[in-house]
């Protein structure tokens, strides 16, 4: 069950990294220790290594991080012990389960898991679930695709599930990124949360820069489920968090 008493307090987006974390690096353990030791709920990001292990990094490739090449679906635990950060030469990628272990429910856990908008990989999701359902702390899985969240409506049915989306559709100088992966009617379906349905989700995350909505506000005032907000990292954004969101995921400041 969904426990806006619970989650709805600043959560940190990736942890607590940067310059307010101590010079943490993103979804690394001392950036979720800095989260947690400040009572912050924790954001971050799962996308499956070999044989589905649950990973909690955000690129779908290691480039930009880690000091190594090539995608993270190919990493066995051999890898994650060889593999340090760039900036973090004492970090390692944390598994979904040694995340878990460490924050031991003392904060609430945002888990957005990632998707390529392929159909869901049932073994992935299968691990997720089993450690959210053993997991005994506050905890709510979340996806841009509603696919995913279906999936898990099976698989985690008593684990709290969201929808994250914002404007697909916004203006750019280039192409979109959903570009030759999803069809410009469903980036509009997505964009107004029309695929949500069957996922009965708990509570939706929104893009701060899209906010307000029409769906947004009904969802909130006709539906009564809270919102969270994404990416809050400035006085402005946090300004328009406080009227048009429940809660901020944030990065860049002590919220």
């Amino acid at each position: 069950m969904f426990q806006p008493e619970v989650f709805l307090r600043p959560i940190a987006h990736r942890g607590l990294h940067g310059a307010p974390g101590g010079g943490a690096v993103e979804n690394t353990m001392a950036a979720f220790l800095a989260a947690r030791d400040k009572g912050y709920g924790i954001e971050c990001d799962v996308r499956p290594g070999f044989n589905g292990l649950p990973l909690v990094f955000h690129d779908e490739n290691l480039d930009r991080l880690v000091v190594g090449h090539g995608p993270v679906a190919s990493l066995t635990t051999d890898d994650l012990n060889r593999l340090a950060f760039k900036n973090a030469p004492g970090e390692r990628i944390p598994t979904f389960a040694a995340l878990l272990q460490m924050v031991s429910g003392t904060v609430p856990l945002l888990i957005e898991i990632k998707s390529e908008w392929n159909p869901p990989d049932r073994a992935f999701l299968a691990q997720i679930a089993q450690h959210a359902n053993a997991y005994t702390g506050p905890i709510a899985l979340m996806s841009f695709d509603p696919d995913v969240m279906v999936a898990l409506k099976e698989l985690a049915p008593d684990i709290p599930r969201g929808i994250v989306s914002g404007n697909y559709l916004m203006p750019t100088e280039s192409e979109p990124w959903w570009q030759g992966i999803l069809s410009p009617e469903r980036a509009e379906r997505l964009t107004h949360l029309l695929e949500s349905g069957p996922a009965t989700p708990s509570f939706f995350a929104y893009d701060v820069q899209s906010l307000p909505t029409p769906v947004t506000r009904y969802v909130r005032a006709v539906e009564r489920k809270p919102i969270f907000t994404w990416t809050v990292r400035n006085n402005a954004d946090r300004a328009k968090a406080a009227q048009f969101a429940d809660a901020p995921i944030f990065e860049g400041f002590l919220a």
